[in-house]
């Protein structure tokens, strides 16, 4: 699947020049035009957020605490954790065979149920996951829940927070000659998601992936 940009045309360009962008079906002018009350909030959270120096020095990459800026900035906004459960309820009515002197046909029923996905964000018809630094598997969990929504008419398009990694991981080798910060490339960042994205595991559902990079940074 090829990336689009429209990103270009419907982000700023002080936000542009602050995390790297990637997105598959035109999300950034989808959620535009179908949710332009919800997209200025995310540009509104995108820039107000920064990350500082001891943001890239403190043990850890300070995971949760940066995560849980983020989604604390969506929370103010209304926006909330979504559970994400799956009903499939199937139904067979097999139809009376008269000759026989049957009157009346056999309904077997069956429900199959699946619980316990999570989405970090979830306001009107838009879903929104941050993932700075956890295992890169999130994002299996997190594109396939995208598609099922999407599918299911849920939602119009998702966006994905997470992170580069070697500006990163250069800019905390600079700040720190001690820091093995960002050294693994088995956790989240844009790396890992851009296959995901370009091989369709989001099927028809528009995904915005916006990736904080050593540009967020404010010294």
């Amino acid at each position: 699947m090829e990336l689009t940009a429209s990103y270009e045309g419907a982000i700023p360009q002080g936000i542009l020049s602050k995390y790297q962008f990637c997105e598959v079906r035109n999300a950034a002018a989808i959620l535009n035009a179908t949710s332009p009350r919800l997209w200025e909030e995310i540009l509104s959270v995108l820039d107000g957020f920064s990350l500082s120096k001891e943001d890239i020095c403190a043990a850890g990459g300070n995971k949760s605490d940066i995560a849980a800026r983020l989604d604390e900035a969506f929370r103010e906004l209304g926006w909330r954790e979504g559970r994400v459960d799956t009903l499939i309820q199937l139904k067979v009515a097999t139809s009376p065979y008269r000759k026989v002197g049957e009157e009346k046909g056999i309904i077997v029923e069956s429900i199959v149920e699946n619980k316990g996905y999570k989405v970090d964000n979830f306001k009107g018809r838009v879903a929104l996951d941050v993932e700075w630094n956890a295992k890169d598997g999130n994002l299996d969990r997190d594109v396939g829940v995208y598609r099922a929504l999407y599918d299911a008419a849920v939602i119009d398009a998702a966006v994905l927070i997470t992170r580069t990694q070697t500006d990163l991981r250069d800019l905390a080798v600079r700040l720190d000659a001690e820091s093995t910060k960002f050294a693994t490339t088995t956790t989240t960042n844009l790396n890992k998601l851009l296959p995901r994205l370009t091989r369709g595991d989001g099927g028809g559902c528009p995904i915005l992936a916006i990736a904080i990079s050593a540009q967020t940074v404010e010294m």
